[in-house]
């Protein structure tokens, strides 16, 4: 899909977010999706930080990409892509400890594994298999990042819910949290062929 007027722009943001979840409808960033979803707060920081990191991912690695290209080295663009994406985890990481440190520490060990998260991987490859321009790789990156956050967010505020709740006690915690990963799947497959 390409982006050439404000209709298209529309459309690519429905399709990133909603149509091609990286978690509902493309299994990517599972583990911060379960790890972290407990909380709608440290859900939405984990939501931002990965939005953060994505968008600078797609913008850095769309020029790494280009000179690797422009070198023949092409068969190194993966490990390029996990350096680019480690440094700027580091950076979210250093940002966040400073200005942030509650949520910081909320976080834990799943801020750096930001680093070996598959979506934002996925979104820097995903970006030169489409062929997509500057534009809409940084697009790509932040929309497909904010659907990420959507998917963690709307997750969290169902545990938070069922955390009150009156559940079966073996069906607490995780099992649960099984299950609504499940039904929000199934929820969000609602929006498949809206956009091709």
């Amino acid at each position: 899909m390409r982006i050439v007027d404000f209709t298209s722009f529309l459309l690519f943001m429905v399709y990133c977010v909603f149509v091609n979840n990286f978690i509902f409808s493309r299994f990517l960033g599972c583990c911060p999706f379960l790890g972290v979803s407990s909380k709608v707060e440290t859900a939405t920081g984990m939501g931002l930080a990965v939005t953060f990191v994505m968008g600078l991912a797609s913008f850095f690695t769309y020029f790494v990409n280009m000179l690797l290209m422009a070198l023949g080295l092409e068969y190194l663009q993966t490990i390029a892509f996990i350096l680019v994406i480690a440094a700027l985890v580091q950076f979210v990481e250093m940002f966040m400890k400073k200005s942030m440190p509650a949520l910081y520490s909320a976080l834990g060990i799943y801020l750096p594994l930001i680093t070996t998260n598959c979506a934002v991987l996925a979104v820097t490859l995903l970006n030169v298999q489409n062929n997509y321009n500057l534009f809409e790789s940084v697009c790509n990156g932040v929309f497909g990042a904010l659907g990420f956050m959507l998917a963690i967010v709307l997750m969290a505020g169902v545990r938070e819910r069922l955390e009150t709740s009156d559940i079966p006690k073996s069906f607490k915690g995780f099992p649960s949290s099984l299950v609504i990963a499940g039904l929000l799947s199934i929820a969000f497959m609602g929006f498949q062929g809206m956009v091709k």
